[in-house]
């Protein structure tokens, strides 16, 4: 049977948004929100689920050298970021960025935060392959007005049942069950919803539109 949508709403508001409070609007940095380090402009660019082909990491190699200080760090959510970028480099890299896929939509550009089971479908180990519902996340969130409101910091992530995102402490995210099911986590915890793969990913993103409407203000960031 598969929850309602009032059902998953529900869930979400059991870990509802109120103790993760900031001082101040969120400032994490993007690929077009330049944040000034030590050594220059920063930039991170998001990889939803780690997935970036070989060619395209190369490019961000030599972006990296000819645009900034050629220092490329892989963050703890598997996002890129950019390191010592010249002053008014970012243009020309966001217009690199889209050409190779990697900003599919500037509105979302900060939304896109993903994790993924690094070796799913690859080694047999998990209960399913979730490198398709990665794509279909990305694919919808970008194509939702509302979720572009969601804070640089909300994380969303797919864990194959192997458990090795399950306990980053994902906003919203689905640990993998076997007969293609999963289970839904909201702040880190299980909400007790198992829900079939096919809804896997309207399941994320209904927990992510709830957040957006219970939370007080935007200095609230993560479930």
């Amino acid at each position: 049977m598969i929850p309602s949508l009032v059902n998953l709403a529900a869930a979400c508001l059991v870990v509802s948004p109120g103790s993760g409070s900031h001082a101040g609007a969120d400032r994490c940095p993007g690929a077009l929100t330049v944040h000034q380090a030590q050594d220059g402009g920063l930039v991170r660019v998001r990889i939803p689920g780690g997935m970036l082909p070989a060619r395209v990491l190369a490019a961000l190699g030599d972006w990296s050298a000819e645009l900034g200080n050629g220092r490329m760090e892989l963050t703890g959510r598997g996002n890129l970021q950019l390191r010592g970028l010249m002053s008014g480099a970012e243009d020309e890299l966001a217009t690199r960025l889209s050409t190779h896929g990697l900003l599919p939509s500037p509105a979302h550009d900060r939304a896109r935060n993903v994790l993924a089971s690094a070796l799913s479908g690859r080694d047999g180990l998990g209960a399913l392959d979730v490198r398709p519902l990665v794509a279909e996340l990305d694919r919808r969130l970008c194509a939702s007005v509302e979720l572009a409101e969601l804070p640089g910091r909300f994380l969303f992530a797919l864990d194959d049942g192997r458990g090795d995102v399950a306990g980053m402490r994902a906003d919203a995210a689905v640990l993998g069950l076997p007969g293609q099911r999963f289970a839904l986590q909201l702040g880190g915890q299980d909400s007790g919803l198992r829900l079939p793969a096919r809804v896997a990913v309207t399941a994320l993103l209904v927990s992510a539109q709830v957040f957006l409407r219970r939370r007080v203000d935007e200095r609230v960031w993560r479930v």
